[in-house]
């Protein structure tokens, strides 16, 4: 197992010195999806929820979030991300939707939490905008599905 970056000789945990890193272009995908009553997804596709467009409020929010990864992960870098993508697609086979988001930037350190974060983040707002209808959904399979940039080059995750 590698050492971990955010603990000092010490055994006190503080934020990673990114300074000497080369900056590079780095990209993370994270995906997320909230399971819910077939009846919640057809409210949500029908655009019938009394909150309003569940799908566009949920990728705004996701939007937001990663930007604001720094203020709510206490060891995360404050980034100037370059794109955040979030996108929503309904699934009849979970049932639910399926959230998939992109950061994306030319930085020392990499995005993967500003993805998770906005992944998340996204799926928390759909549960927001129906959990009237429907309290029993679940918010599942929260990951990384890539990354690439920096030292240690790129990833995937194993299906």
């Amino acid at each position: 197992m590698s050492k971990l970056t955010h603990i000092d000789a010490s055994g006190t945990a503080s934020m990673v010195d990114v300074s000497e890193k080369d900056e590079t272009q780095r990209i993370a995908v994270a995906e997320g999806r909230i399971v819910m009553k077939p009846e919640t997804l057809a409210l949500i596709r029908a655009g019938d929820a009394k909150k309003g467009d569940v799908l566009g409020v949920a990728r705004v929010a996701g939007i937001m979030a990663a930007k604001k990864t720094h203020e709510l992960i206490p060891l995360c870098h404050p980034l100037l991300l370059s794109k955040i993508a979030v996108d929503l697609v309904l699934d009849d086979a979970l049932p639910g939707v399926r959230v998939t988001a992109t950061a994306k930037l030319a930085g020392r350190t990499g995005v993967e939490m500003e993805a998770l974060t906005a992944a998340s983040v996204a799926c928390l707002t759909v549960y927001d905008m129906v959990k009237a209808v429907d309290r029993g959904m679940r918010i599942e399979g929260v990951r990384v599905l890539e990354k690439s940039g920096g030292k240690s080059g790129d990833w995937r995750a194993e299906d």
